[in-house]
């Protein structure tokens, strides 16, 4: 089976290409910043910011996970993430531990008032769905496309040749 690669665009007319609105790199950056608004004051309620209700649902998905793994699931670096945590250990939601085998890993779990927490965040996914105006259906697919076009542009870096930022 041959693998399908895209082919290079035609060349836009006469610069239409460099309109604002036809950037799907603008169209992401707009959506993400919508949703960062509607997820902030939704979070507000919980006392968590974007990035630790992140870290939060990785640590209820997989209860507990050396802050590599984290930071790995999340798309992180370390200097990212460790303040991150330290905060969500201040706030008494996760436990710090370094590794007796390795004390250059440490490991985050949950701390019980960090799994109770988890039940006040289940009513967020509804309130986002609503939100977006978009069945369950189409907040899937939508899902599905942005994971393929992530990966797309993941493995864009290893082509030849420039590759467009935007278009």
């Amino acid at each position: 089976m041959s693998e399908h690669l895209p082919t290079a665009p035609e060349t836009p007319p006469s610069g239409e290409w460099l309109r604002l609105d036809n950037q799907i790199c603008f169209a992401l950056h707009a959506a993400t910043r919508a949703f960062n608004a509607l997820y902030r004051d939704a979070l507000q309620e919980l006392g968590l910011t974007y990035p630790q209700y992140l870290v939060m649902l990785v640590l209820w998905e997989d209860g507990e996970l050396p802050v590599k793994k984290i930071g790995e699931r999340l798309r992180l670096d370390s200097g990212t993430l460790s303040p991150l945590l330290k905060r969500l250990e201040a706030a008494g939601l996760v436990r710090r531990e370094r590794s007796v085998a390795d004390e250059r890993s440490v490991t985050v779990r949950p701390t019980p008032a960090g799994t109770e927490l988890r039940a006040q965040a289940l009513r967020l996914p509804a309130r986002v769905a609503e939100a977006t105006g978009l069945d369950v259906t189409e907040i899937a697919d939508l899902r599905r496309r942005l994971e393929q076009l992530t990966r797309a542009v993941d493995g864009a870096g290893a082509l030849d040749g420039p590759a467009p930022l935007c278009g």
